[in-house]
């Protein structure tokens, strides 16, 4: 069985990066308003880390977003396979 949709991981790193360049952030500089290490950043927006909520938590802070918002507006969801034969 194929993958339909690139892991959650992978989408969850491409969201933080969009995020991060739209507030014009380095990794540095989000590294050190999360409290995370820079290879850790980089890590994760290249989809190699997998964050506990707790990171995710920080991470959204540091980029004034909410989780919520963060998951739905930056293509983090995927519609479950009943939902896109609707």
């Amino acid at each position: 069985m194929t993958q339909k949709y690139p892991s959650i991981e992978y989408r969850f790193g491409k969201a933080i990066r969009r995020r991060r360049r739209e507030l014009d952030l380095s990794q540095e500089a989000l590294a050190e308003k999360s409290g995370l290490h820079r290879n850790y950043i980089s890590g994760i927006e290249n989809g190699e880390r997998n964050p506990s909520l707790k990171n995710i938590v920080k991470l959204a802070a540091a980029l004034e977003i909410s989780v919520s918002d963060l998951f739905v507006n930056y293509g983090i969801e995927v519609k479950s396979e009943s939902e896109t034969n609707s």
